[in-house]
């Protein structure tokens, strides 16, 4: 029952940490109110304690936190900028690796080199959805989120498939060379890749053969997506390749191959909304546990620098200082080497990275915070080596690691913010009219296969509709969207009216609600009937709403 309640008392927590990140005034980011959050029920007021698992940790929250990631960045662009991509959730990681991995040997002594390199795996990859907590949706611009998004998704996993190389050196099971080390690395990663894909075509396929004997039953669909991407990840491990990119491979795929935009619509929303809620809870949950795991790391951090001469508890924290610092440093440096080797090597197709202005670079380097991923993958080092020792230093890497992340949040919080004044409001009109040119397209194809339809029912004589009437619906419909085609004036009055005919739609609907419960109440109809009709309404609402926002 303990674990039961923990569980009750961490999901509640979640909840009201987004509450509590719109009511306090001085608007703190979520992560970190999560944080604080866990570190208070930890306390030993409360007594929160929770035994920590690192392996299951691991396989519970990065496979759907990393398959979300997946689905939500679009194929196409994340092919565009293939190159950046590469150039930051590759070689920058291998870069972060050795480099802050002998900075992190020379300047702590108690950390021996491989788990140094453990250290500078974890904390090379960065948090896309903590920096949306810090800064919000849509401030930073496109162009430059777009990368960034990107790089957090296969950042995630390069980094935490070379934190598995240098635990499984470190731990014996595997003797380390270069060549041996790079083969051993593409062939995980690769076939990561490929099971992942392989995964979800038969998840795809499985989908369509239930749908023909399920009846199209949404709960069924959703639950079986539910667990794909713990059955790319479990699979992928089993056979030897990486499951952290099996889970990012089922992610892209699903939203690439169409398996979802062909399934049903009830389907489809009730697969977003568990979808976006999971992601919440899973990311909360993880914030939550850095906060619960916070009182002991403290209390063993300090009482390790009392048992232990050759550590200093003032050092460590300078520490995590000055390692935040070479991390952000070895990152613009090596985002200006990109930008110049574009400039002067790849004049033909350049980089994205050539049109940055120092500023944009500032603002790249600096949305590289860390969160989730690093959190999880430093507390899934074991506890102990094979042959029963303790894992070296695994308490001064938590240490640092847990610094770095709350380090590097605090910084995010008091730089983008000034970094970002000034830019804020052109990627908002730019979305505005791009929005507008979708619409206006849109609403061109539209009349055309209203068109069609028209024709085809003055055609079809077994249904026998009077012409009339015909053109009197296509008409109330075509008038509309022809507005949004004839320019801007008629543009902007047709979106008004459409507002205006969407309030009207949605106080009647409401309506109908109130009524059809007063039918119910009065036993005027079946509860089976005002399920169904309450099922409709709220599809209805959810569209209209939907497209009001």
């Amino acid at each position: 029952m303990e674990i039961f309640f923990t569980i009750l008392i961490l999901t509640l927590m979640v909840s009201l940490s987004g509450v509590a990140a719109r009511i306090i005034p001085f608007q703190i980011p979520l992560p970190l109110v999560q944080i604080a959050m866990g570190a208070l029920l930890a306390w030993p007021t409360f007594g929160l304690h929770v035994d920590f698992d690192p392996e299951l940790f691991l396989v519970l929250f990065i496979p759907p936190l990393l398959f979300a990631d997946g689905w939500k960045t679009p194929t196409s662009e994340f092919l565009n900028h293939g190159r950046e991509i590469i150039g930051l959730a590759l070689v920058l990681v291998l870069i972060t690796v050795v480099g802050i991995g002998y900075l992190i040997y020379w300047l702590v002594p108690g950390i021996p080199l491989l788990a140094a390199f453990a250290l500078a795996a974890v904390l090379s990859p960065t948090d896309a959805v903590a920096l949306s907590g810090i800064v919000g949706e849509g401030r930073i611009p496109k162009k430059i989120m777009a990368i960034l998004q990107g790089e957090a998704l296969m950042n995630d996993a390069s980094g935490l498939v070379s934190l598995k190389f240098a635990v499984a050196v470190a731990m014996g099971t595997m003797v380390f060379t270069v060549s041996g080390a790079t083969i051993e690395f593409l062939k995980v990663a690769i076939g990561g890749l490929l099971a992942g894909i392989a995964i979800c075509w038969l998840y795809g396929k499985s989908l369509r053969l239930l749908s023909r004997w399920s009846g199209d039953d949404p709960a069924t669909q959703t639950v079986l997506l539910l667990l794909l991407p713990f059955a790319s990840y479990l699979i992928a491990e089993h056979i030897g390749v990486s499951g952290i990119l099996a889970a990012v491979a089922a992610g892209m795929t699903i939203s690439r191959s169409g398996i979802i935009r062909q399934a049903p619509l009830a389907m489809r929303l009730r697969a977003n909304s568990v979808w976006q809620m999971l992601e919440f809870v899973f990311n909360g949950m993880v914030f939550l546990m850095l906060g619960l795991q916070l009182p002991d790391i403290l209390t063993n951090s300090m009482n390790l620098a009392e048992a232990d001469p050759n550590v200093d508890f003032w050092m460590l924290a300078l520490s995590v200082v000055l390692i935040y610092a070479a991390l952000m440093i070895v990152r613009f440096s090596w985002l200006w080497a990109m930008q110049q080797i574009s400039k002067r090597l790849l004049k033909k197709k350049p980089m994205e990275f050539t049109s940055y202005s120092t500023r944009e670079l500032l603002i790249a380097s600096f949305a590289g915070v860390r969160g989730a991923i690093t959190l999880a993958g430093v507390l899934s080092i074991p506890l102990f080596l094979t042959n029963g020792d303790a894992f070296p230093a695994r308490y001064e890497l938590v240490f640092l690691a847990t610094g770095v992340i709350l380090f590097s949040l605090l910084v995010g919080v008091i730089l983008l913010p000034l970094l970002l004044r000034g830019i804020e409001g052109m990627d908002k009109t730019a979305h505005r009219h791009e929005v507008q040119m979708a619409r206006a397209v849109m609403a061109g194809t539209a009349i055309e296969s209203l068109h069609k339809m028209e024709e085809r029912l003055a055609a079809d004589t077994e249904e026998n509709i009077d012409p009339e009437l015909v053109k009197e619906v296509s008409s109330r419909v075509t008038g509309n969207l022809r507005r949004r085609v004839d320019g801007k004036e008629d543009l902007e009055r047709a979106l008004y009216a459409e507002n205006l005919e969407r309030r009207f739609r949605l106080t009647a609907l409401r309506a109908e609600r109130g009524e059809l419960y007063h039918l119910r109440a009065t036993q005027k109809i079946s509860n089976e009937t005002m399920q169904k009709l309450l099922h409709d309404l709220d599809l209805l609402e959810t569209l209209l709403i939907e497209k009001e926002e």
